[in-house]
């Protein structure tokens, strides 16, 4: 009797065991479905906040040849292959003016915007050096007549400062401006206005500079001369202040711009973003969140190609340097292009 009885516990426990492991496995199933329901919401998400801008189109044939592009040969024969072409891309970080965000940030009142910073990020053919050539927003240049969204165009404008051309026709007419003005064609266009721009420095955990004492009430930025570890609104200040610093010009601001820009490149370098998911996808939603870019790059995964690309690249192998300039002959608050130095290095690049 006992012998039974231990058997029917015995055959109670091993009846519980598939029992078990069913809701284990049932339990290991709704994670695995709700990881890839979070995984598959979160490609959504980011692929959901980049703005993009059919540029091609709206310009059409009317432009500088574009670089010959050369594919690198890749170890899966069903894989496309990783261009290594040079590149030349158009970044802009826009005075949005729209937002709560961006309007805390300094953006202003309620409509329009600017392009408060202008860079060409030229990219060598085989995708491990790179130069970034700041365009100083008082430049004075001719704006080329622009076409816009509503139909019909912008008028041809002289002597006017290259930001009025994204102040009036936004980013087509800023790539036809700079096309116009470098002769060199901007194969991509990437714009991140002042919220999307400090919440990606506080998802990389903030940012290394060393300055000089900087004191301006207008960007709202005190910083003693020596290292500092800025925050994404910090960063944001430096990124604007000139009047702090040197002739208050925005030439000064430049070069704080150009520190910064490398400062980031570092940070990137430096976190491990790919070793831990939650600040991955952090850092991805910060950097997408405020940014528009061509019909060329609109994807999470046409940037993560982009990104691929450029994983040779590193920090100490980018050239900052800004287009040679002149005080302009009718107003010395304005520039103008330094010839032949300015025709020069666009040469360089095409």
């Amino acid at each position: 009797m006992e012998h039974h009885e231990e058997q029917g516990e015995a055959g109670r426990r091993v009846g519980r065991r598939p029992g078990a492991l069913k809701i284990v496995g049932l339990a290991l199933a709704g994670a695995l479905v709700l990881g890839t329901a979070a995984v598959g919401w979160a490609y959504w998400h980011l692929n959901h906040n980049i703005k993009s801008v059919d540029i091609d189109s709206a310009l059409g044939g009317d432009r500088p040849a574009r670089a010959e592009t050369t594919p690198a040969a890749t170890a899966s024969a069903s894989a496309a292959p990783l261009p290594t072409g040079s590149l030349n891309i158009l970044v802009l970080g826009s005075d949005s003016r729209s937002g709560k965000a961006n309007k805390e940030l300094g953006g202003g009142d309620s409509t329009g915007a600017r392009s408060d910073t202008a860079m060409v990020v030229h990219i060598d053919a085989g995708r491990t050096k790179a130069t970034v050539v700041s365009i100083p927003r008082d430049t004075l240049v001719t704006r080329p007549a622009c076409p816009l969204p509503s139909g019909g165009s912008t008028a041809a404008a002289h002597n006017v400062m290259v930001n009025t051309a994204y102040e009036l026709g936004g980013p087509v007419c800023a790539v036809k401006t700079v096309e116009s003005i470098t002769g060199v064609r901007m194969d991509h266009y990437i714009e991140i206005d002042f919220s999307g721009f400090a919440k990606l420095v506080d998802a990389l955990g903030g940012v290394d500079v060393t300055t000089q004492t900087i004191q301006d009430d207008k960007s709202h930025l005190q910083l003693k001369a020596g290292p500092h570890h800025l925050d994404g609104k910090q960063a944001l200040a430096l990124a604007r202040t000139r009047y702090g610093i040197g002739d208050g010009s925005d030439l000064g601001r430049i070069a704080l711009q150009q520190q910064l820009v490398k400062a980031l490149l570092e940070q990137m370098a430096g976190t491990r973003l790919l070793t831990d998911p939650a600040r991955l996808y952090r850092v991805a939603d910060a950097a997408t969140a405020g940014l528009t870019t061509d019909t060329g790059l609109d994807s999470l995964s046409e940037l993560m190609r982009l990104g691929q690309s450029l994983k040779g690249l590193t920090s100490d192998q980018v050239k900052t340097v800004m287009m040679p300039v002149v005080t302009a002959p009718s107003d010395h608050n304005r520039v103008i292009a330094k010839e032949p130095a300015a025709s020069k290095l666009w040469a360089s690049l095409r």
